[in-house]
């Protein structure tokens, strides 16, 4: 997690000495901090941020770049006779992936999703920290809709008590996502409360289960 204020002189040092900041919202971006995207989130505008998955709910691939009019601005000023943005593609602005995208975001201002992580932050935050002192848990950490839960790694086999851990818990009717060893959630906006109990309930059990 970036320390309080951390982003805000990141930016300050971008501006100070012309370096174009960019902010992957891959996964942060579309409600899952319980704001629209971290830059509303951390109160910091970045030159650039990078989407996808929500865009479109993660059910058709698409992805944009959001820029700043400064950044726009430098591509729409060049020579008179270049295409501005050159940067079309066979399949940029796929029709069926646009629909999507509009769909997916009428879903979203519909049902409030931009702020249903926000509804859910605390409790999900004590599910979280609920898994402090259970076998081989290093670290917690979590923000929003989203956690790391941080493994001791097996020795001279890096990885693999994470995978272990995703195996069981498939097998319990959990899907789970690991990086390293780290277990790594970011569930459906729509999560229900009973949903975060029986992920939790399942991950307390795999980690005595695992070795």
């Amino acid at each position: 997690m970036p320390p309080k204020g951390y982003l805000q002189r990141l930016r300050e040092i971008c501006t100070k000495h012309g370096i174009l900041l960019i902010f992957d919202e891959v996964i942060t971006g579309f409600g899952r901090l319980g704001a629209p995207f971290a830059v509303d989130y951390f109160g910091v505008e970045p030159d650039l941020v990078t989407t996808a998955k929500g865009l479109t709910n993660g059910v058709v691939p698409m992805g944009a770049v959001f820029a700043s009019r400064q950044i726009y601005n430098a591509f729409m000023t060049g020579p008179e006779n270049m295409i501005e943005l050159f940067h079309g593609y066979t399949y940029s602005a796929n029709p069926m992936a646009c629909a999507t995208a509009l769909a997916t975001l009428d879903t979203y201002e519909e049902e409030g999703l931009f702020t249903r992580a926000a509804e859910l932050d605390t409790y999900w935050a004590d599910a979280v920290h609920s898994l402090k002192g259970a076998p081989y848990v290093t670290d917690l950490r979590n923000m929003g809709l989203i956690a790391a839960i941080e493994l001791e790694g097996i020795k001279d086999a890096p990885t693999k008590r994470a995978f272990n851990a995703f195996l069981k818990a498939y097998d319990k009717g959990l899907l789970i996502r690991t990086t390293g060893d780290i277990i790594a959630l970011s569930p459906p906006l729509i999560i229900e409360k009973s949903q975060i109990d029986f992920a939790f309930d399942t991950l307390r059990t795999v980690l005595k289960e695992i070795e």
